[in-house]
């Protein structure tokens, strides 16, 4: 759901007005696009768990719950740690689950301090002669996973929710960086924190709002570590006697320990560098208090290797405010003489200057200052994957309170331009770093439930233009389109009639949309962001094109697409063609004609490859598909696509097929199988393709093992057998080990569980048993290996399972469809 926000209207008498801003609708109407979520590593940094692979920890050894050994985190899910004990080396057969809620973790040498037994699992007992030899190797600077997130009241949370309101940490004070204060942390919103300086608990006039990683905030204790002066700025020291704050510091320091922030959250910090300025130095420099304009700017000063003093220059004899403020050797919005000239963009003359046409030489010569050189300053990049146009959501340097839309306007080196929609006051286009942690990914607000400034006017779709484009033009590609509409501009909510017919407007590939069994996530990731606008059959069969090729196995995607020629033909046909293993197949895919009914076409086409209705079509989607599929993955905004559907949409009736196989080298065994192949139209014809083919290096989606197309045609008469079945009860052609089941478990064809024991108790043979009773049978040995029981069962999702059982794409959905299974009837039946 939309969040709503408030937005007050101008005029003084006038009530409120409830405006709902929708990202994804204000995108389409404006027609941009979001910044990618990978442009913001502060963002990505503060969803991480705290561990991460590598780490290593103590670990209770299930055989002996009284002895422990080293073990090595492989991956990381949610509160599921993925651990190998040391010693098993490169092998995965030992690697096993573990809740970090429940299990008995412990850091590197808790088993020292706390007289535990190191012993060696046995089933490496051969492998270590020398155990303290062994130890003494692998924990050679090795880390040790965080022990505030293993035991005590930290225990499995997420470190950012860790700094709560209450909590206390350290900052520099801005004007003077030799010198720290105390700050209250009064919201965390998503690591953007809102500080208040200790001892002013009842004022929020010298409130800051910091991002937890900012390079000036510090844990508790850091200044005297560091051989700074704990004492309050100046803006607030005359706010009370000297004696109130000496006593305030006492108070803090006997409450250290409860309201303290654990300092692994600072561990991913930025880290400061030495910088080479001199004091006199001259440079250009962007105030971050009013980062509107570059001025020219002086080292006013230097405290250390570390940290400067910048002042922008003011000529006027009068002045009274200096504009100055802390530097490091990273900071943003500093750049050497001449970098605006370079540039092509303005410097704008310090107040005072005679006249506006400023001259770097002559204002060197006069101030009697040389310029800072180019070694002082950090190399700019402009690897970061914003464009111009595209939209944000970002600070209001003035009132750090409102985070606004914003929109790239311009770009030079790892710098924006970005003017802000929305804000209470109009302001000028800001200058940021790309590395700034004042701008966020489009939806952050509302998935921190901030509130957006949503634009000052609404939005009103626009009327759609129709260009025409004349008869005589021939339309050949969706190129040809924007050349007959002689430089036209066209959005994505434009139409174009050529002779008289609707084309197709842009058909968008969301990448972040779940990609189903056929489609390679990778691969389509790869994809362009869009394709078109153009003729409907052109654009369409161009988009198949790429989706055929962006597969597991280019040839089963095809078979998924291919004209059902027994029902009835609304469209257009066009001859398809697939590469994979050395075979080009064809086959004939009905593409529509008209405008009106490619949003429609496009989910359909979706719902036959089982992927996210939005994957691709005429609406660009962002983070939040309306289908809740999955997104991000491995961030919290992992959501599990569980909309498929219980029948297979899309395959001719009777397992028919007008797909085309022309083999490079036949022979007697693929002579024997080619009678599974129905060729009934004549439309397509057989071709061989003397090349090489490009075909994919994994075999994908479905199987561990290659399966021969015609073995697929084989598999839908099971399919069909399948749907026929009422009921499923479970049965057992390997009594390997004859676990115990759970009771008389009934499967629905509706994919509705009635489980007669509650699956919270199940062993690892229970699991197991079920596992054999679906159609994910050949992975049970899996669970055997790893020994998950049913508490574990119901923990799994399908980050877990594709990432850390090594499965492919195709098994893992079906493995986590029956997971899911599982959990609904736990919920309905055992939950209460």
């Amino acid at each position: 759901l939309n969040r709503r926000n408030l937005a007050s209207l101008p005029d003084a008498g006038s009530s409120v007005e409830e405006v709902e801003f929708n990202w994804d609708e204000y995108l389409e109407d404006t027609g941009a696009t979001a910044a990618p979520h990978g442009s913001f590593k502060h963002v990505d940094t503060s969803l991480q768990n705290g561990f991460a692979p590598g780490m290593k920890l103590e670990v209770a050894v299930k055989s002996d719950q009284n002895t422990y050994w080293v073990a090595t985190i492989i991956t990381t899910c949610g509160q599921l740690l993925l651990l190998r004990y040391d010693g098993y080396g490169e092998d995965r057969k030992a690697d096993f689950w573990c809740d970090i809620m429940t299990a008995d973790l412990h850091p590197i040498g808790w088993c020292e301090q706390n007289k535990k037994i190191l012993k060696v699992p046995e089933g490496i007992k051969d492998k270590i002669p020398d155990q303290e030899e062994f130890l003494q190797r692998v924990l050679k600077g090795a880390c040790s996973a965080p022990a505030n997130l293993l035991e005590g009241l930290h225990r499995g949370k997420n470190p950012l929710d860790l700094i709560a309101p209450g909590s206390r940490l350290e900052l520099q004070n801005i004007r003077d960086s030799l010198e720290a204060w105390i700050v209250n942390v009064v919201e965390n919103v998503g690591g953007r924190l809102k500080l208040r300086y200790e001892g002013l608990e009842d004022s929020d006039k010298f409130d800051q709002w910091l991002f937890y990683l900012d390079p000036f905030l510090h844990q508790v204790g850091w200044a005297a570590q560091h051989g700074y002066s704990l004492q309050p700025p100046l803006a607030i020291r005359s706010l009370k006697s000297e004696a109130d704050w000496q006593e305030i510091l006492k108070k803090v320091k006997v409450e250290e320990e409860e309201s303290s922030v654990p300092t692994d959250l600072f561990k991913d910090k930025p880290v400061i560098g030495v910088h080479s300025f001199s004091e006199g130095m001259k440079l250009e420099a962007v105030d971050p208090m009013a980062p509107f304009v570059i001025s020219p700017a002086t080292v006013l000063k230097v405290y250390n290797e570390k940290y400067f003093m910048i002042q922008i220059d003011d000529l006027r004899p009068d002045s009274t405010t200096s504009q100055s403020y802390i530097c490091h050797v990273n900071s943003a919005g500093i750049f050497p003489v001449q970098w605006s000239l370079k540039n092509g963009l303005h410097l704008s003359p310090p107040p005072g200057y005679p006249g506006q046409d400023f001259d770097w030489a002559d204002y060197l010569k006069q101030c009697g200052a040389e310029a800072a050189p180019q070694s002082c300053f950090p190399l700019l990049t402009s690897d970061h994957g914003f464009k111009e146009n595209m939209k944000l959501e970002a600070v209001n340097p003035v009132d750090p309170e409102e985070v606004c839309i914003a929109t790239v306007t311009k770009l030079k080196d790892s710098y924006l331009w970005l003017q802000l929609e929305g804000s209470k006051k109009p302001v000028p286009d800001c200058i940021v770093s790309v590395e700034s942690m004042n701008i966020f990914p489009v939806g952050w607000c509302e998935t921190n439930g901030y509130q957006l400034r949503p634009p000052r006017k609404a939005i009103v779709n626009k009327q759609k233009k129709i260009a025409v484009v004349q008869p005589e033009k021939q339309i050949l590609s969706s190129r040809t389109v924007h050349d007959g509409l002689k430089n036209q501009e066209l959005n994505s909510s434009d139409s174009v009639v050529i002779n008289g017919k609707y084309c197709c407007p842009k058909i968008y590939f969301n990448h972040r949309c779940f990609s189903g069994p056929y489609l390679n996530k990778g691969r389509i990731a790869e994809l362009p962001q869009s394709v078109g606008p153009g003729n409907c059959v052109l654009v369409l069969k161009e988009v198949l094109t790429l989706l055929i090729n962006a597969a597991y196995k280019p040839s089963r995607v095809l078979r998924e697409l291919q004209l059902d020629e027994e029902a009835a033909w609304h469209g257009h046909g066009e001859t398809l063609k697939a590469k994979y293993k050395g075979k080009s197949y064809r086959a004939t895919v009905e593409v529509v004609r008209t405008a009106d009914r490619v949003a429609d076409f496009c989910r359909k086409t979706c719902i036959k490859l089982e992927c996210c209705p939005n994957l691709f079509g005429p609406q660009m989607v962002l983070d939040k598909c309306s289908e809740n599929c999955s997104v991000l993955t491995k961030t919290k905004y992992t959501h599990y696509y569980g909309k498929r559907k219980n029948k297979r949409i899309g395959r001719p009736p009777g397992g028919h097929s007008n797909l085309e196989v022309a083999m490079k080298k036949p022979n007697k065994r693929r002579k024997r199988r080619k009678h599974f192949f129905v060729h009934k139209k004549k439309r397509s014809s057989t071709s061989v393709d003397n090349t090489p083919a490009g075909s994919p290096q994994g075999s994908g989606g479905e199987e561990e093992d290659d399966q021969d197309e015609s073995e697929l045609s084989h598999s839908l008469a099971q399919d069909r057998d399948k749907r026929k079945r009422k009921l499923r009860t479970f049965s057992f052609s390997d009594d390997e080990n004859k676990p115990p089941s759970p009771k008389d478990i009934k499967m629905e064809v509706a994919e509705k569980l009635q489980l007669d024991s509650n699956p919270l108790e199940w062993s690892v043979a229970d699991v197991v048993r079920f596992l054999k009773s679906t159609d994910c049978a050949p992975l049970a040995r899996i669970f055997l290996d790893q020994e998950i029981d049913g508490q574990a069962l119901l923990l799994l999702t399908l980050p877990t399972v594709q990432e850390c059982m090594d499965l492919k794409l195709g098994p893992a959905i079906k493995l986590c469809h029956h997971i899911e299974r599982v959990k609904l009837a736990f919920y309905q039946q055992f939950a209460n």
